[in-house]
């Protein structure tokens, strides 16, 4: 890496020199493909910086922007960091009285939202608030300042010359300040500097093989895993796409033929899900071969001998190949973390010559800890720690973690820093973890999340959820019973599997919440949990669950923003439905 990059924003003029291209950064909004060059994103990120110091700001300002995926989000970006600013990025689903606590909290000065909706909802929060913030949308918003105007006046002003800026920041100053709003609690402003992302980008881009040259993106940038890969990308020469929505993923996909993609085992699971439902609808001799396929896939290692990858070819050409197709036909890598990715999809998955690489971090670590790799790997594992990067467990089986990847600490939260990171330098994630085979490091469980039943036996609930969800007929689940005789499940059903099994069994499909009270429909999940407990102890397997007929969802605040359940909520939201089913479960005794 040349030591030419030592701020984050060094990767534009380090683009400019090595690998200028015409698709640089692009972004479909509202149908159309907006496709920046490496010298008009650069030109453009330039003319916003002196906008911005003709506005005031400078070194330590703190500057926001509340955007869905688009190329004008990484502009200000860097328009903010090269002239020593605090980038501050917002969820676009926060509630208001988080987004109010961080714009306070952080004393932002600059807001950037991508259009009305979120114009008028930063807007209603503003009015509340006794220090100014100025707006300006990417969209045309009546009554709103456009981001044009600044972009103009930085054009009015080139003659401000932008290097004594970029000079004075340091490779150790804050380049940004995450708020997580983890599952519990009030955010948390994470500071990470420009030496925390190089270092992180600099030793995840190995993860990269070669052939690598467009990167699809998804996931929201305003979580730091997406947006160390964003620059990861922009350092290893690979252009950068942003598809429009998940409602228009598949037709972006077969635009763009992406090379790799980031994405979060949730929506994997859903692929996989879609195609099982096809293969169901399938009959006859394509039937068998589909099933066939997937059993081999099951099976699936590295290292196999010559008679495996015999017949697994056969299957990739008559099975797999459409698999592939569904993606674009080109993938080369797909990236997944945000949480545990189930073994028996990823070993499917790479049968399909569709290689899922697994890593694990958190915002606090830059985010990358540890990663598995094309050419070293072990499923049901988060791989080996990337260069620069200690891990060890501590005695309660905690991981922990030391490095330069760790953050600089909690924004005005020197308690809550003392608490995570101890006075050797080591980094206390909150999960729970072990080293395996050779040095692979597998993560188990929350540790905040692990919880003993009333006979004292501990439950490590994500285990059992993940093996539950290998049911196509279960969307969600929730593991639960702290201080309870035994372990019971909230599951929401995959209501598009569930319509097409009723329909093979005769039974009639009104609505979700009819269907879920089904003496037939409650029995086929009852055996579906049974087919799912095999593998663990007594003590550890439900024994009772509930249906819910909606689904839970990041604005229902069931959810985290990186799709992390927020289990105080769901059980205070279903408190009555709970206390129902245990007393259910004595009376049936009695």
């Amino acid at each position: 890496m040349p030591e030419t990059i030592t701020r984050v924003f060094d990767l534009l003029k380090y683009n400019l020199e090595k690998f200028p291209k015409d698709e640089f950064i692009s972004g479909k909004i509202k149908g159309v493909w907006k496709k920046y060059s490496t010298h008009e994103f650069c030109d453009t990120a330039d003319r916003l910086s002196r906008g911005l110091i003709r506005l005031g700001a400078g070194k330590g300002s703190r500057i926001a922007v509340m955007s869905h995926n688009r190329p004008e989000w990484n502009i200000t970006d860097f328009a903010i960091t090269q002239i020593g600013a605090y980038q501050v990025p917002l969820y676009p689903t926060l509630p208001e009285h988080d987004i109010k606590f961080i714009l306070e909290d952080a004393e932002v000065s600059i807001l950037f939202v991508s259009d009305e909706v979120l114009c008028q909802k930063v807007k209603s929060v503003i009015s509340s608030m006794t220090m100014p913030v100025k707006v300006f949308t990417f969209e045309d918003v009546a009554g709103a300042e456009n981001w044009m105007e600044l972009l103009n006046d930085g054009a009015a002003n080139a003659g401000t010359d932008l290097e004594p800026y970029r000079a004075a920041v340091d490779t150790g100053d804050i380049l940004t300040l995450i708020y997580t709003s983890g599952t519990t609690g009030t955010p948390k402003g994470v500071m990470l500097t420009h030496a925390n992302l190089i270092m992180n980008f600099k030793n995840s881009a190995i993860l990269l093989p070669p052939g690598v040259k467009k990167g699809l993106s998804f996931l929201p940038l305003c979580h730091v895993y997406e947006r160390m890969i964003i620059y990861l990308y922009i350092y290893s020469d690979v252009a950068v796409y942003y598809a429009e929505s998940m409602e228009t993923i598949v037709a972006d996909i077969q635009f763009v033929k992406p090379n790799v993609f980031c994405t979060v085992p949730r929506l994997l699971e859903k692929v996989y899900d879609k195609i099982m439902e096809k293969g169901k609808a399938l009959t006859g001799l394509k039937k068998k071969i589909f099933f066939w396929a997937l059993a081999l896939g099951e099976q699936f290692e590295t290292e196999k001998d010559w008679f495996y990858h015999f017949k697994l070819s056969i299957a990739r050409k008559l099975v797999f190949v459409k698999w592939r197709e569904a993606l674009g036909g080109e993938i080369v890598i797909i990236v997944s973390g945000g949480a545990a990715l189930n073994p028996r999809l990823t070993r499917i998955f790479w049968a399909a010559g569709l290689c899922v690489i697994e890593g694990y971090g958190l915002t606090e670590t830059s985010p990358v800890i540890s990663s598995n790799y094309l050419d070293k790997i072990m499923f049901g594992t988060v791989g080996h720690p990337i260069a620069g990067v200690e891990v060890k467990i501590a005695e309660d089986g905690e991981v922990l973690t030391r490095g330069a990847h760790v953050m600089k600490g909690y924004y005005k939260r020197d308690d809550l820093t003392a608490e995570t990171i101890d006075a050797e330098g080591w980094f206390h994630t909150g999960d729970i973890g072990e080293l395996v085979g050779d040095g692979f490091l597998k993560i188990t469980d929350r540790k905040k999340e692990i919880f003993k039943t009333a006979g004292g036996k501990y439950i490590a609930p994500q285990i059992l959820e993940n093996k539950y969800k290998e049911s196509t007929l279960i969307e969600q689940i929730m593991v639960l019973g702290e201080n309870r005789k035994f372990p019971s499940a909230l599951i929401v059903p995959n209501f598009a599997a569930l319509k097409l099994w009723c329909e093979h069994k005769g039974i009639t499909y009104t609505s979700k919440e009819e269907i879920i009270r089904d003496p037939q429909v409650i029995e086929k999940f009852n055996q579906e949990i049974i087919n799912g407990s095999v593998e663990f102890g007594k003590w550890e397997q439900v024994k009772r669950f509930v249906l819910l007929a909606k689904e839970w969802s990041i604005e229902g605040g069931e959810f985290s923003p990186k799709l992390s359940l927020k289990r105080k909520v769901i059980l205070e939201k279903n408190k009555d439905v709970i206390e129902k089913l245990y007393k259910d479960a004595e009376d049936y005794k009695h």
